[in-house]
């Protein structure tokens, strides 16, 4: 668990809320004396998930990187879906 000053929490508040994205929890403090804490959202989150995060034996993926996903030619022609699919259902 990380502790905060308010000062240093309003001046990096978008580095204390990535960490908290990523699962930290935040202390909140006004001259020493914790007044808050900071976590994350229990938006549906699997609370095992959740607290393996805290603990650092997991952490949350990075951004998606379209440079892992190689794009490959196309196997059919345009439209042979469309004219699968009215074949397959027929008149209407």
């Amino acid at each position: 668990m990380r502790e905060v000053g308010i000062r240093e929490l309003k001046n990096r508040l978008s580095e204390y809320l990535r960490l908290v994205r990523e699962g930290e929890v935040v202390m909140v403090t006004d001259r020493g004396e914790a007044i808050a804490e900071l976590r994350p959202a229990s938006g549906g989150l699997d609370p095992a998930l959740a607290e393996a995060v805290r603990r650092g034996w997991l952490r949350w993926g990075g951004p998606n990187r379209p440079e892992l996903y190689p794009r490959f030619a196309p196997l059919a022609a345009p439209g042979t879906a469309a004219r699968l699919l009215d074949e397959e259902r027929g008149e209407r």
